[in-house]
């Protein structure tokens, strides 16, 4: 039996991860969760799995979680909780699903402890690949994406030669807004862009994808995860969902992996690994489908993919940047301070106005982080 403890348990991935648990409970163990803020999901989830280490955003929240589960669980708080919680339990895996930079140390402390790790946080890589790939090799654990795309990219070199690689590409679906010109994006609301036709994710990454950030931090994630430079990283609009993403090899063959939208699929590859287990997902019936279509990617109706192969080809603290700058943004849309277009204006001053640092150390890392979230909720 795998015991695994899941950071951000009560998000997207967090709640399809334990759905997957859920269906194959003599495979699996919960060992720990941790939280932000959603107290009331999170008590649920900790009757259900009775973990034996939690931790949750705050102080306060901590003295109401105690009153509420049942006696002999150990309850923490805030960053040094969320660290305790990745690292010092008996979990053989970690699966690190937290929203934000705010997962970075937690992801860092797990591996530190020799923990494998199942990657659904892509700010870990985006802010930090140099330092998290380094920290991977050097402690010798397992570094597995739980993305799609990458699961995809991951399942279609099983047995191949990294060496015959020509290129990878990441398959899009476009979002929201994706049969809209940017013209015709003026003025949109918080709730059109909240309805992504394919996916069911939390309000960040549909926004996210709505923009295609979310497709150009996938890009860095692929650099990082499988070690190609940006020029052998395509994107390929798809809207969908069917073919996850392909690889294409020197002989020109081309793999790809395919499957109905169901996030529980790569999840539950990644928990398994190299190991596969029936899903309650709904077979792909192709026939059913009838036609699946690609485009090629516009850059220039899509500038916030173009940024981040930008700051991906500089590297140093300018993903970082794009990265602290984009989550100020977004958030400040979702409460309707700037409007959908006006997420790129910010993101093209941050950039503008930082200095970028090469092969930066955590600190270094942390003070960029913060230095453009303060530019980009004051801008």
């Amino acid at each position: 039996m795998k015991k695994i403890t899941v950071l951000g348990s009560t998000g997207s991935i967090g709640t399809q991860t334990l759905d997957v648990i859920k269906h194959h409970p003599e495979q699996f163990q919960i060992e720990a969760l941790a939280a932000g803020t959603n107290a009331a999901l999170f008590i649920e989830q900790i009757h259900t799995f009775r973990p034996k280490k939690v931790s949750i955003a705050t102080k306060e929240l901590a003295e109401r979680l105690k009153t509420q589960i049942p006696d002999g669980i150990e309850v923490l708080y805030g960053e040094e909780g969320l660290n305790e919680v990745a690292a010092n339990t008996d979990a053989d895996f970690v699966v690190s699903a937290l929203l934000g930079s705010v997962g970075l140390s937690s992801t860092l402390a797990a591996i530190s402890a020799g923990k494998d790790i199942g990657l659904a946080n892509k700010e870990s890589l985006v802010t930090a690949g140099h330092l998290v790939t380094e920290a991977v090799k050097k402690r010798g654990v397992r570094m597995l994406p739980i993305d799609s795309e990458h699961s995809a990219i991951f399942q279609c070199l099983n047995g191949e030669s990294p060496e015959e690689i020509r290129k990878i590409t990441v398959t899009a679906s476009g979002g929201s807004f994706r049969d809209r010109t940017r013209e015709q994006l003026q003025g949109v609301t918080v709730e059109e862009a909240l309805k992504h036709p394919n996916w069911s994710m939390g309000a960040k990454i549909t926004i996210d994808s709505a923009t295609m950030m979310n497709k150009g931090f996938e890009v860095i994630e692929a650099h990082w995860f499988f070690g190609l430079p940006y020029e052998r990283i395509d994107v390929l609009l798809h809207p969908e969902s069917v073919v996850h993403s392909f690889v294409e090899f020197i002989d020109r063959s081309v793999i790809a992996q395919m499957g109905n939208p169901d996030m529980r699929v790569p999840i539950q590859y990644a928990l398994t690994y190299p190991q596969r287990l029936q899903t309650p997902t709904e077979p792909l019936d192709l026939a059913q489908i009838g036609k699946l279509h690609f485009g090629e990617m516009d850059y220039d109706r899509f500038p916030c993919l173009r940024m981040a192969y930008e700051c991906g080809t500089i590297g140093g603290t300018a993903p970082t940047v794009l990265n602290a700058a984009n989550e100020v943004a977004v958030a400040r849309f979702l409460r309707g301070e700037i409007e959908f277009l006006q997420i790129e204006n910010v993101l093209e001053a941050a950039l503008e106005w930082h200095r970028v640092l090469q092969a930066p150390d955590l600190d270094e890392i942390a003070e960029a982080d913060r230095a453009a979230r303060e530019f980009a909720a004051r801008y």
